[in-house]
Parts: C-alpha cells; structure tokens; sequence
C-alpha cells in the first residue's frame, strides 16, 4: 500500500489528465513543477499529511496544492474552476486508502515577474485505509 500522501497525488494527477476540457485549456498536468515548458499548465506539488485515524481506523489528512500557471495579464478563470471542479471528484478509492472528504481550503492568485501568473488552491484530503 502507498502512503496516503502518494495516493492522493497520484489519484489527482489522474483525474486531471482525464478531465478533457481542462486538458484542452493547458498544455500538460506534471507531478511536481517542470524544469521547462511554456504556461499554462497545471503542476501537482507538495502534499502534507498528518494523523486523522480514529480510535479503530488509520486515517490520514492530506493537504495537496495543486498549481495552474498562466502567461499575459489576463486570468484564466476557466482554467481555474476546471482544476477545482476536478477536486470535487477526488472522492474515492486510491491505492489502498478511500479519500471520504476532499474540498478546496484556501486560493491564491498572484503575478508573476515574467509576466505570468499563478493560481494556487490548497486542497484538503481526508483519507482511511481501505
């Protein structure tokens, strides 16, 4: 069994590459941020756990950020609802663990020097083995 941390990010790198609108507004979804490619795009970064078991159940409660990078002055609030939208399905099996909450926390947009921008949501995952 993968840890909770590793299911949780492999779950979401999953369903954001099957999500076809949101494949069609970015050029790729990575696993951590690429060493070099052109925005947008959306990179599935650092994923926190901590204990959420109860007194007969392992638990673990994940936060997820997952990043979409843009260029121009313009927001792409498309894009970004596409990726929270695909959090809401995160709900689930993922290897060996059972994602019974997932919603997004927290939400930061910021500029970029290059001209480009970043949307950044904080997903939390709580997780229970099996």
């Amino acid at each position: 069994m993968m840890s909770a941390e590793g299911a949780v990010r492999a779950r979401a790198i999953e369903l954001l590459a099957r999500d076809d609108t949101l494949t069609a507004m970015v050029h790729e979804i990575f696993d951590g941020t690429p060493p070099r490619t052109s925005a947008p795009y959306v990179a599935v970064g650092t994923a926190d756990g901590v204990d959420w078991g109860t007194k007969d159940r392992v638990g673990r409660e994940i936060r997820l950020t997952l990043t979409l990078v843009g260029v121009g002055s313009g927001i792409d609030d498309k894009a970004a609802a596409r990726v929270e939208a695909v959090v809401t399905t995160l709900r689930g099996p993922a290897g060996g663990w059972s994602v019974v909450g997932a919603r997004a926390i927290r939400t930061r947009f910021a500029f970029a020097r290059d001209g480009g921008w970043r949307h950044e949501i904080v997903v939390r995952c709580r997780c229970l083995v099996g």
